[in-house]
């Protein structure tokens, strides 16, 4: 029996979510990690809190009002992601849904999301990030590659 695109969808939401907070319990648990450590040369850990949203934007909006957002937000795509026949969006809905709720989670519990994973080639540096930030980059980005697939499938498709 295989999975409706909705359930699949819900199950990749939660295991991002519970990843993401195993994560982030694992980083806030080590007093260590105030220092960057090395892991393998470009990628350090090292525990951060941002306020605001991707790269410190929105600084300035209260803690609520991301989380409140956010909760809107989760709400909006959750509700696409009941109505989608197709299964590569709401697996890529599941992603963005699961980790943009690890960051309202840390919001509501901490009123900052928790950033560890910090990674820089020679001068470049990104910024600092964590596990529910690369869940929906990932799932942003099977978005942009399933839209483009399906429009070359409907290029493609034979006149009616």
């Amino acid at each position: 029996m295989t999975a409706t695109p909705r359930a699949l969808g819900c199950i990749l939401a939660l295991l991002a979510l519970v990843i993401d907070q195993g994560s982030k319990e694992l980083a806030l648990a080590h007093a260590a990690l105030a220092r960057p450590i090395e892991v393998i040369p470009g990628i350090n850990i090292v525990l951060l809190r941002n306020e605001g949203v991707s790269f410190g934007f929105l600084t300035d909006v209260p803690w609520w009002g991301l989380a409140t957002f956010s909760l809107g937000v989760i709400v909006a795509l959750g509700v696409w992601m009941a109505r989608t026949p197709s299964r590569w969006v709401a697996v890529s809905l599941g992603l963005v849904i699961g980790g943009a709720a690890g960051n309202a989670f840390d919001r509501f519990r901490h009123g900052a999301v928790t950033d560890f994973i910090d990674i820089h080639i020679f001068d470049f540096q990104w910024p600092t990030f964590n596990l529910a930030d690369a869940a929906i980059a990932l799932g942003v980005g099977l978005l942009l590659l399933e839209s483009v697939l399906a429009q070359d499938d409907r290029k493609n498709a034979p006149a009616r």
